[in-house]
């Protein structure tokens, strides 16, 4: 078994728990408000899900998932984590997240930023451009689902979408690979992680990203990507 620590079990966490554990995964969920608070999504969920505090969830972790945006005061549980992949799936929207100067710059990437705070682990950027939620213009019954879960297809179909992994560690890319593999996805290696800000909100590849593309269209978009040091 492989277990998945999903650290801030929001939308985003909580559908990725649903995924993983339909594609046979144990997931541990956290959050900030104690694990009392997730009795209901883990119960929901079966019992290949539990509710833990968030050292604890980074402890029984094989691989962990951080659901929140990036702020340089974040304290996480790096001592747990150490020597681990942890997947961010953070975007940096200014008008959520205030200025990074050096994120503005060009200069790194918000997703260096999140390695810096974990050193010890193996920061991977995944899952950033796939929507958690329902598709706002619903066409049909399907649009009601997320769109990690409306999307999928086992590997081989005509339809199948590819997702992005940005990682330093080829290691971390091959798991994350494999993981998407599982959940119903090929992957496009966008690495290293000073490469990311070519799937980040606002890039071509982006602009795609309510309904998905497949690998071929997803490299070409990122390949058409101006980085955001290019203007100054």
């Amino acid at each position: 078994m492989t277990t998945l620590g999903i650290l801030g079990a929001g939308q985003a966490g909580s559908t990725l728990a649903r995924a993983a554990v339909a594609a046979g995964y144990d997931v541990v969920l956290a959050n900030s408000r104690g694990p009392e608070t997730l009795v209901e999504i883990s119960c929901q969920l079966g019992s290949r899900a539990s509710a833990a505090s968030v050292e604890d969830a980074a402890a029984a972790a094989d691989f962990a998932f951080i659901g929140f945006p990036y702020t340089p005061s974040h304290r996480l549980p790096d001592d747990e984590l150490a020597g681990k992949v942890v997947i961010d799936n953070n975007n940096y929207m200014v008008w959520r997240d205030g200025n990074f100067p050096v994120v503005d710059s060009g200069l790194k990437t918000v997703h260096e930023l999140r390695q810096e705070q974990l050193p010890r682990s193996t920061i991977v950027k995944a899952f950033s451009h796939v929507q958690f939620h329902a598709r706002f213009e619903v066409r049909t019954p399907r649009d009601r689902e997320p769109a990690l879960l409306r999307l999928a297809r086992p590997a081989g179909a005509p339809d199948r979408k590819a997702l992005v992994v940005s990682s330093d560690d080829l290691a971390a890319v091959e798991l994350v690979t494999r993981f998407y593999d599982d959940l119903g996805y090929d992957a496009v290696d966008n690495s290293p992680l000073s490469e990311s800000w070519r799937s980040a909100p606002g890039t071509p590849m982006w602009r795609r990203s309510i309904d998905g593309q497949n690998r071929e269209e997803l490299i070409r978009n990122l390949e058409r990507a101006a980085h955001p040091g290019a203007h100054g």
